[in-house]
Formats: structure tokens, sequence, C-alpha cells
């Protein structure tokens, strides 16, 4: 008998396609009027506006639409879908350059002797990685650099694997600016990026804390009393394995610096740049700024059109990326021809992202063209009539935890349930940036142990860890980081 594997992302997806279909025959069409709400100019449906279409409008989707649904959904998402692609080039630049890894590298030579300050460190730039652009699979190159270092100080592998895969997985749990989590999130629930913020932030700080916490004083106890380790009985063995290959220092030149600031001044332009300065804030510097630059003669007509800092959008984001992976490659003496084979085989990297996406939207596709997204927005609103918004927030929250596990890709996760969920959240009275953190930290805690991660289930194959220790060493703290998150987020939802 054979063996049940579990299809991939791309067919469940296309299952779902074809389930919500046939539920267009079943569940009655509906239509809502809506509004635009001034703050964000985001069309939103009006409650207790829902009527049912009539008979004859009724629009059930056939073969057609099914097969038709995730070119559509592509073209509808197409501005996210290119934004991926542009960011799977920088960082395909970025990476070839080793920046990073020298970077790296050269933080653990210099905190040779003190290693113990290796796990605060690493943990918090890592973390940044995660927050910042969703730092998973490129982690994987870190794991035998740092294996035989802590080793080698009187630690064991598992500290190392918790150092990378925790100081990553939390600041994805924490994103902040993620393209591939809050990015994309944001974009199907219509708001800005830059909305949110704050409160992602404290959950990336608290949550992070936590963990440093967490792994160092493991790290203690393993150093003190080595029997204390969860793998202590494969100690000689890992030993006799990794110590045997010495970590290559990587020389961290000049280049690598100036490349590492670019890399970082990017985040830090693209963090400015959908912050809603203007409209939210009250605070004009960048339209003032952009204004004078665009009235100074010549000089305003060859710079053009500038749209100012905190108009920003996927467009704007798009041209910053490409924009930086042409000065990267000009900071390393790339050439032209190098560059554009490294580009292009990084954007290749994440076509599956892309095509997700595109698959993904294609679900909302058929639901609104069959008119049942108002209906299920309309049931949604009748079992919210008594539900308080910080229940609705947390139970959100918990909504996603399996639908996490279940649709492990994190823009997947996200093109599937934020045209509902954010509209949801309108008739429940909570921020639209609250679903979008709901959804991007129940997929960031369970990322940290689901054994469908490749990230986590390669660390473990790497390191030589049992997967079955792993959970043993983690689940106390994700089980802590989930009651941390539903409190701060139990908070915001007051708050807001």
């Amino acid at each position: 008998m054979k063996k049940f594997k579990m299809p991939t992302a791309y067919t469940l997806l296309f299952m779902i396609i074809v389930v919500i279909a046939a539920l267009t025959w079943v569940v009655p069409g509906g239509h809502y009027d809506t509004k635009v709400d001034e703050a964000t100019e985001t069309e939103i449906p009006v409650s207790g506006t829902y009527q049912e279409l009539p008979g004859d409008e009724q629009t059930p989707q056939g073969l057609w639409e099914v097969l038709n649904a995730p070119i559509n959904g592509f073209f509808d998402a197409k501005d996210i879908a290119l934004f991926v692609l542009v960011i799977g080039g920088f960082l395909g630049v970025v990476m070839k350059t080793g920046a990073i890894d020298a970077g790296i590298s050269r933080v653990i030579k210099k905190l040779k002797g003190r290693e113990q300050w290796l796990i605060p460190i690493l943990m918090t730039l890592f973390a940044i990685g995660g927050s910042t652009y969703g730092m998973a699979e490129e982690t994987i190159a870190f794991y035998p650099i740092l294996i035989p270092v802590l080793i080698a100080a009187g630690y064991d592998a598992l500290t190392a694997v918790s150092i990378i895969a925790l100081g990553a997985g939390v600041g994805v749990l924490g994103s902040t600016v993620n393209p591939f989590a809050t990015g994309i999130a944001s974009g199907f629930a219509g708001i800005s990026i830059g909305e949110g913020m704050g409160i992602r932030l404290v959950i990336l700080v608290v949550t992070l804390i936590i963990a440093i916490v967490f792994v160092m004083r493991y790290a203690k106890r393993v150093k003190d009393n080595p029997s204390k380790s969860l793998i202590a009985d494969m100690k000689e063995e890992n030993e006799k394995h990794f110590l045997k290959e010495t970590a290559t220092e990587m020389e961290f030149t000049g280049r690598h610096k100036a490349v590492l600031s670019v890399f970082g001044l990017t985040f830090v332009i693209m963090i400015l740049g959908v912050i809603p300065w203007a409209w939210k804030f009250n605070i004009t510097i960048f339209e003032d700024f952009a204004n004078a630059l665009s009235n100074i003669p010549v000089i305003g007509s060859l710079l053009g059109g500038m749209i100012p800092l905190g108009d920003w959008w996927f467009g704007e984001l798009t041209m910053l990326f490409l924009t930086s992976s042409i000065i990267i490659a000009f900071i390393f003496r790339m050439g032209e021809e190098n560059f554009t084979s490294t580009f292009i085989n990084g954007a290749r990297d994440l076509l599956g992202v892309a095509i997700i996406i595109g698959i993904s939207r294609g679900i909302t596709v058929v639901m609104d063209a069959g008119g049942m997204t108002a209906t299920v927005l309309h049931w949604g609103e009748g079992m919210l009539d008594n539900m308080g918004s910080v229940l609705f927030t947390n139970l959100s929250f918990l909504f996603y935890l399996p639908l996490s596990f279940l649709v492990p890709s994190t823009s997947g996760l996200a093109t599937l349930s934020m045209p509902i969920m954010a509209p949801l959240a309108d008739f429940a009275d909570v921020g639209r940036h609250l679903m979008i953190t709901a959804y991007q930290s129940a997929s960031g805690i369970i990322n940290l142990l689901t054994p469908t991660s490749a990230v986590i289930m390669g660390a473990l194959a790497i390191a030589r860890i049992p997967y079955s220790r792993y959970l043993k060493h983690v689940w106390k703290l994700v089980l802590l980081l989930t009651i941390i998150v539903m409190v701060i987020m139990s908070a915001a939802t007051i708050m807001s």
C-alpha cells in the first residue's frame, strides 16, 4: 500500500478553487453597499446592507472560470508578484557578494572566548533579518559555521540551532516590513505596510527578549553540566563529527561593509516610504523636500515626478529594491553579465512564491465572481453581533494557528485569507492592521516548530538532532510566545 503524501501548496490551493467553485452552486450570491474609508482610501462593505442577489443574477462558477481563476488571480496581484520577484533578485545579489556570511563570521571571530555573547548578538541580527525580509532559507548556510564554534566552547548543537532558528523565527513572528508576510497581507487588506508597525515592533522586541533569555538559560545549563543537554547522549559523537571541521573564517572587506550599508539603508528607506507621515501624523517634511527638489530649475525636470516617502506602495518599493541591487552590483564590481544572471537566478528562486500568490488570489476571484464573498461576510457579520473586538482579535489569531499548519506558505495564506478577514475586522470594529498582526504572528509561531518547515527540518538534519528532541526543547517557549502575543494584541485592540 502506497504511503500517503501531502500534495504541494500549488495543488492544495487549486483544489480549494475547485471546491469554492462547486460551493457557488449551493451558496447564494449576494452583495453589500460599499463606502470609501477616507483614512486608507479603501472600499469597504457597509454593515447591515447585505442583500441576496435575485435568481436570474446568480453566477455559479463553471469549469471555464475554474481554469481561468489562477490567471485572473495573477493579473489581480501582478504588482505584489513582481515585487516578490524583484526582492528575490535583490537577495540573490546580496547573498552572491558573501557580505552577510562574512559579517556573521566577523562577529563570531571577534567574540572568541566570550561565546555567551554570541547568543543575544546573533539572535538579534537574525531577528532583524526575519523581521525585515523574512530571513529563513538563508539561515541554512550559518549552521555549519556556528555549530563547531559553540560545541568547542562547551555548548551543544541544539544551542546553535536555537540561536539561528529561534532568532530568525521570532523575527518573522514579529515582522515589521517583511515583504512576504506584512507586505503581501497589507496589499490584500488594502492598507499601508506602515499601519500597525508599532504593535508589531512591540511583539518583536518582547518575544525576542523572551527567546534570548530562554536560549541563554539552556546554554548556561549545558555548559555548567553537559549531562543536562537534551542531546547529551550524542555529545561524543557530535564532537567527533563537528570538531574535525573548523569553521571557515571569511575575510570581511571594505566592499562587504559597503554592501551591508546599502542593504540596511534599503530597508530603512522602505520603512520610511510606507509609514503614512503626512495623512496620519501630519508630518510633511518628505512632501516639502520632494516639492523643493522638483521646483529647482533643470534638476527638477531631470529628477522627474518623485513620489514622497510616506506615499510609497508596491511600485515604488519594487523600484527601490531594483535600484539597490544595481548599486550593490556596482560596489562589488560584478559586471553586467554576472549581475543579470545572479539577479534572474534570485528571482527564479521566488518564482514559486509569485505563482502561489496568483493561485491563491484565484480563490478570491472565484468567490467574488460567484457572489460568495459577500455571503460569507454576511454570515461572519451575524456571528460577530455579540462578540467583542478583543474576543474577535484573539479568535482570529487562534484561527490562524491551524490554518498556518495547513498552508505553510506565508504569502499563500495572506492571499487566501486576508480578502475575507480584513472586511470582517471592519464589522467587528477592529483595525485591519490587527488582522495582519494576527495572521503573521500565528504563522510565525507555527513555523518555529512545524515539521512541514523545510528550514527547521533542514537545520535539524545538519545539526544531527532528532525532531522529537527539538520539539521537547521548544514547546514551552512556543506556548509562552502564544500567550504573550495574545496579551499584546488584546491590549492593542482595547487601545485602538
